[in-house]
C-alpha cells in the first residue's frame, strides 16, 4: 500500500476515531443494549442505504488506488457520512474490522446466472432438474487462509495507528435460512410443486442442507474462527447486537455458536401455507438457530401467519415486520416480549416524489399499533434516493421526531 494511500486513510480514520468520542455514542450504546433486554426506551431508528450507497458515495469520491485501500477507505467514508448526514441510532465505535480472508466450495454444483445487465433482473440455470441429481450433492468446505488474514490484520494495525482499534472479526453467512440455497438448487417453481409431487425427495434436500449446514458451523466453532456479534454488529435482517447476555456462561477466549445471535428468515416461501412452512423449511431450520445464544426471525416475508410457529425457536429475541405483515396480529402476538423489528415501505424513497406527510403517517400509523411493544424502526432495502440524498436524512429526522413522540 503506497505512502498516499496510507495517508488518506489515516485522516479518515482520525475523523472515525473523533466521532467515536463523542458522548452521544454512549447514550446511544446504552439504548441499544436496554433495547436489546427488552428493558423499553425511545423506538431505536436505523437507516441503512444499501444500494443507495451508489449516489450517495459513488465511485468517483474514492481517493485510495489500491484495491483494499479503496475498499478500505469506503468502509470508513460510509461511517462518516452516516454520522454526518443520516442522523440514526447507530453507534460508531474506534474499531476497524478485518475478515477472515476465505473461500468457499458450492454444494456439488456451480449455478449459472443469466444476467440482463449488471443492476438488472437474472434468471438462473438450476442444476437439480432430476430427482436423481440429489446424489450429486456435496458438503460444502471453507478455505481459510489465516496467512493472508494475518497479513492484513498487521497492515490494518500499521496503517491506522492508535486511531482505531483493529480486531479480526466477520460472520460467514447472513442467514442459516437454507430457502434460497435449495431454490437456487432446484429452482422457485419447482421446488413450489415439489412440495405436493415429491416431498419425501424434498425433505431429504432440505435435510441435507441442514446437515451441511450444521457441518459447516462446526468447522468454524472448532477451527475458532466464529467472532462475537455481540456490539456494533449487524445482526439479523436490521438491527445492532449490543448485549450484554452474550458470549454465553463458560466463555473462555474461543467463541462458540451459542456466545452469538443467530438468524434465519424464508422469504422465498411468502406464499406458503403455514402447514408446509413448517414441514418442509422450519424443521429444518430449529436445529441450526437452536444453537445459538439469541436469535433473530425473518426478513421480507410477512411472518403475521406464522408467528406461534416462529416462537418455538429458544432464546428468540428480534422479529422482523416487514412491509407486508398484519401490524395489528404482529403487535398482539409480540406484545412486550420480543422486538418489533418495523421495516417501513422503502419504495416511500424511491418514487417519483418524496412525500413528508405520507412517511410520518406510516411511521404514526405504525407505533399507535404498537404500543407497548419495544419497537425498532429500521429503514432499509434502498436501492435509489432519485438523485437526491437528502431524501433519507429527511425520513431519519421524521422517524427520529415520531419515536421521541411515542417514547
Amino acid at each position: 500500500m503506497n505512502k498516499k494511500d496510507r495517508a488518506i486513510l489515516r485522516r479518515l480514520a482520525a475523523r472515525v476515531a473523533e466521532i467515536a468520542a463523542l458522548p452521544e455514542q454512549a447514550a446511544r450504546r446504552e439504548l441499544w443494549y436496554r433495547h436489546n433486554a427488552l428493558q423499553g426506551g425511545k423506538p431505536i431508528v436505523l437507516a441503512f442505504p444499501e444500494g443507495g450507497w451508489r449516489e450517495l458515495l459513488p465511485d468517483t469520491v474514492l481517493e485510495c488506488k489500491d484495491q483494499l485501500a479503496r475498499a478500505w477507505e469506503q468502509e470508513l467514508r460510509m461511517t462518516i457520512y452516516s454520522h454526518e448526514h443520516i442522523h440514526d441510532d447507530k453507534v460508531v465505535e474506534p474499531v476497524f474490522n478485518v475478515g477472515h480472508v476465505h473461500t468457499v466450495s458450492n454444494w456439488g454444483f456451480d449455478v449459472e446466472h443469466i444476467k440482463t445487465e449488471e443492476l438488472g433482473s437474472y434468471v438462473w440455470n438450476a442444476p437439480l432438474k432430476e430427482l436423481s441429481d440429489i446424489k450429486k450433492l456435496r458438503f460444502r468446505k471453507y478455505d481459510i487462509d489465516v496467512d493472508e488474514t494475518g497479513r492484513r490484520e498487521a497492515l490494518a494495525k500499521d496503517v491506522f495507528g492508535d486511531s482505531l482499534r483493529v480486531r479480526v472479526r466477520n460472520t460467514f453467512w447472513w442467514s442459516l435460512g437454507m430457502m434460497w440455497t435449495a431454490i437456487l438448487l432446484r429452482g422457485l417453481e419447482r421446488l413450489m410443486l415439489d412440495m405436493y409431487d415429491n416431498p419425501s425427495w424434498l425433505a431429504e434436500l432440505m435435510a441435507f442442507l441442514r446437515d451441511g449446514t450444521a457441518a459447516e458451523l462446526d468447522f468454524l466453532e472448532k477451527g475458532g474462527f466464529l467472532s462475537l456479534n455481540n456490539e456494533d454488529d449487524y445482526v439479523g435482517s436490521g438491527g445492532f447486537g449490543y448485549t450484554r447476555e452474550l458470549p454465553a456462561p463458560g466463555f473462555q477466549g474461543r467463541v462458540r455458536t451459542r456466545d452469538m445471535w443467530g438468524f434465519a428468515e424464508a422469504q422465498e416461501f411468502v406464499s406458503v401455507s403455514p402447514e408446509k412452512f413448517e414441514e418442509f423449511c422450519f424443521q429444518y431450520q430449529l436445529p441450526l438457530v437452536e444453537r445459538f445464544g439469541l436469535n433473530c426471525y425473518g426478513c421480507c416475508e410477512p411472518l403475521h401467519t406464522r408467528m406461534q410457529v416462529v416462537k418455538r425457536i429458544p432464546r428468540l429475541r428480534r422479529i422482523s415486520i416487514s412491509p407486508w405483515c398484519n401490524l395489528e396480529i404482529a403487535a398482539r402476538e409480540l406484545g412486550d416480549g420480543y422486538i418489533f423489528s418495523y421495516k417501513p415501505n422503502p419504495a416511500m424513497l424511491a418514487g417519483e416524489e418524496f412525500h413528508h406527510d405520507q412517511a410520518r403517517k406510516v411511521l404514526e400509523n405504525c407505533l399507535e399499533i404498537a404500543r407497548g411493544c419495544k419497537v425498532e424502526i429500521i429503514m432499509k432495502d434502498t436501492h435509489t434516493f432519485r438523485g437526491e440524498p437528502w431524501r433519507l436524512e429527511c425520513w431519519t429526522r421524521l422517524a427520529q421526531e415520531v419515536a421521541e413522540k411515542y417514547a
